[in-house]
């Protein structure tokens, strides 16, 4: 029986991809070689490499636009640090609206002048903060578009006369906008694009070499970039699945056939907890996220039911992160509607149950 998968990372990718990568791992290019063993110096690779940095920058609608893309490691998590390292000289501003958020600017101000500009911690992160001011001699601005664990998302970006920094983990390649109002764009592969072990960095050339200070090596974009994202052993397997996820999402019409698909997804949802008088929402509706869908049972007494419900469904991977409790359903590219539809049974099951 299919299992609908709505864990919010590592998370589901498609079916073809999976295969296509499982089939890399014995034998990649008919070689009889496996991926996992021959070197990122060969043909096979580099070209591998070269296809995924191309296919990412073409679909951001970036190619020849002053940016590159690079396949870095670390996670999210280091690149919280190596923005800073590259970018902040005087003083940046962050918004704050999540966890990540909040590790982000704790490592920014281990190098200089961080500030918190806005946040919504006031209220668990439930919302997205607007009408705050912003200091005219920011060296960047850094946002995370999409909250994982509080479900919230920005709809519309801030504006801001200086660099425009962003962790997109958790929604990269899933909506149509303007990414070249970005200056930096950073996502770890494991929740919208490939298994864990890479992240994505796309950043804008001409904004490096600002800083005073010395970067270490493995912290230097630019050093990255002169070495095409392999100054040292790059994940090949992580790189090489992400290659074949943007693949996937250039034959099935790129970035805007997959954001009508989500838009329907959520929609659905939505509608589903707002109209069931056994749930509510978690984040305020305005500022719902697209890709993480975050709700609560009004009474926790049929907790036990719902969850052996999901069960019986074959619904892994929705309950709610520690920090906000009840549930989420990650709704990522990848995640076919049919699943949404499931879940949405389940939750009128209950209803009728209790």
């Amino acid at each position: 029986m299919k299992k609908h998968n709505f864990s919010a990372g590592p998370s589901i990718l498609p079916r073809s991809v999976i295969e296509q990568a499982s089939n890399g791992i014995l034998n990649i290019n008919n070689s009889n070689l496996s991926l996992i063993e021959i070197s990122h110096r060969s043909k096979d690779f580099v070209e591998i490499m070269d296809r995924a940095t191309t296919l990412a920058l073409n679909l951001l609608n970036l190619n020849n636009k002053g940016y590159k893309a690079l396949f870095l490691q670390g996670g999210a998590s280091l690149q919280f640090l190596m923005t800073a390292y590259n970018l902040l000289e005087n003083k940046a501003g962050y918004i704050n609206t999540g966890a990540w958020s909040t590790k982000a600017l704790k490592e920014a101000k281990n190098l200089g002048d961080a500030i918190e500009v806005a946040t919504s911690k006031d209220a668990n992160f439930n919302y997205i903060p607007k009408n705050y001011s912003l200091d005219s001699d920011l060296d960047y601005l850094h946002i995370t578009t999409n909250n994982t664990i509080f479900g919230t998302q920005f709809h519309e970006l801030p504006k801001t006369n200086t660099n425009l920094i962003c962790d997109m983990s958790s929604d990269i390649f899933s909506r149509n906008i303007d990414f070249s109002k970005f200056s930096l764009i950073y996502a770890g592969a494991q929740k919208n694009m490939g298994p864990a072990g890479t992240t994505l960095v796309i950043v804008k050339e001409e904004i490096l070499g600002k800083v005073s200070r010395a970067i270490p090596s493995m912290l230097d974009y630019k050093v990255h970039i002169d070495k095409d994202s392999m100054f040292n052993t790059p994940p090949v397997f992580a790189v090489y699945t992400s290659m074949l996820t943007l693949e996937w999402l250039t034959k099935n019409g790129g970035i805007k056939a997959i954001e009508d698909k989500n838009i329907e997804k959520a929609n659905l949802l939505y509608n589903e907890i707002d109209s069931n008088d056994l749930f509510n929402g978690f984040a305020k509706k305005e500022d719902r996220s697209l890709m993480n869908v975050t709700f609560n049972l009004n009474d926790q007494d049929h907790k036990e039911h719902f969850d052996r419900l999901c069960l019986e469904a074959n619904i892994s991977g929705v309950n709610g992160h520690r920090s906000v409790g009840g549930y989420r359903a990650s709704i990522y590219n990848a995640l076919d509607i049919s699943s949404v539809k499931v879940l949405i049974e389940v939750m009128n099951q209950l209803n009728k149950l209790v």
